[in-house]
């Protein structure tokens, strides 16, 4: 037998080999028994206040009228101030709360799943990031602002938890949520001034770590001074925080109120995501303006809806009204859109989506 025909027969032994293991019967993967329905809903704060800027109290359901894209939607829970939400019975998909189907809502601003069983304790109280500036920006009033950002802390009777984070060029997360305030205080308290400022870069990561909690999401930043290392725009920390449903308020010194470009940038970031910019000339009005984000937080509407059939799968355009006989004197504030996320466009199988932003 010559070398090339032994080759050769070499080589069929090979190829029958691969072929007989090719068709051998392979053992079929378990089959999960349970059907799930992802349903994505949207949460909203809206803050609502009359004419002279006081807070309106004591609305119902019924009073707000709520469009995505022009499309009416159906409140699904609601709750006032600090109170925990409760669910609307009657608007709730039928899907999210029947047997045997074993549902999951998923939050259209996190891609985190919950249960049909926690929504009625979705948005009680809140989860609160404050984001403090320790560039060198602020070697003046450096202990004011401490002492302003521990008694805010202190004073947060209603939010779940806390976290504590500080900037210069880069993030330190110093107190990650938690309820413990004297775990938060001792962040603030260990905190030293630092490099240059690169806000829009930490609080773009911030609004990242918030996007992660399921309920009521708030970044409140405290600066001292312009933005002058950040690589990303304000715009896309902006629209994250839209998309994720997380409130901004920030609170400047008059440092940066000099800079026309950042006043300009603090208050349209802050009034899309439905926050307020406050600018503070002294150590006093650094303290008025944490207490009135407080208030303002205890007074809150929470209000989430599981989206009507929408194609759009862009940018979703959020109206929010209310009906009533003084309602043209109310003023609201809450985000006015939201950008639907990459786990809302990509669906792992054998999920079913019904009803939801994903169709």
């Amino acid at each position: 037998m010559t070398v090339k025909t032994r080759h050769f027969l070499f080589v069929c032994i090979l190829l029958s080999l691969a072929a007989s293991l090719g068709t051998r019967a392979v053992p079929q993967e378990a089959v999960d028994p349970h059907i799930h329905v992802v349903v994505d809903m949207v949460q909203l704060n809206v803050a609502v206040t009359d004419s002279k800027g006081e807070y309106v109290t004591g609305l119902r359901p019924q009073d707000f009228v709520i469009t995505e894209d022009g499309i009416p939607q159906k409140i699904a829970t609601f709750g006032s101030g600090s109170e925990a939400a409760h669910r609307v019975e009657e608007n709730i998909p039928a899907s999210a709360v029947q047997p045997p189907v074993q549902a999951e809502a998923q939050n259209a601003n996190s891609g985190q799943h919950i249960s049909a069983g926690e929504l009625s304790s979705l948005v009680a109280g809140a989860n609160v990031f404050v984001l403090f500036d320790t560039s060198n920006y602020m070697y003046r009033g450096f202990v004011f602002a401490q002492d302003a950002i521990a008694d805010f802390v202190r004073s947060l009777e209603g939010a779940n938890k806390v976290a504590f984070y500080s900037y210069s060029r880069d993030l330190s997360r110093a107190a990650l949520l938690t309820s413990d305030r004297s775990q938060v205080l001792r962040g603030v308290r260990t905190t030293v001034a630092g490099d240059d400022a690169a806000l829009y870069n930490c609080l773009l990561l911030t609004v990242k770590d918030a996007a992660k909690s399921v309920g009521r999401k708030v970044v409140v930043v405290f600066s001292n001074g312009p933005d002058n290392a950040s690589m990303v725009p304000p715009e896309d920390v902006a629209e994250l925080a839209q998309s994720t449903g997380t409130v901004i308020y920030m609170i400047s010194t008059q440092q940066a109120q000099l800079e026309p470009i950042s006043t300009a940038v603090f208050e349209r970031m802050t009034e899309a995501t439905g926050g307020k910019a406050y600018f503070a000339k002294n150590w006093r009005d650094e303290k008025r303006a944490f207490a009135a984000i407080r208030d303002d937080l205890a007074h809150l509407y929470s209000l989430s809806y599981y989206p009507q059939p929408n194609p759009n799968r862009g940018w979703r355009s959020i109206s929010v009204k209310v009906m009533g006989e003084h309602s043209r004197k109310y003023r609201i504030r809450t985000r006015d859109g939201y950008r639907l996320q990459p786990s809302q466009l990509l669906r792992s199988a054998p999920v079913a989506t019904t009803g939801s932003a994903s169709n």
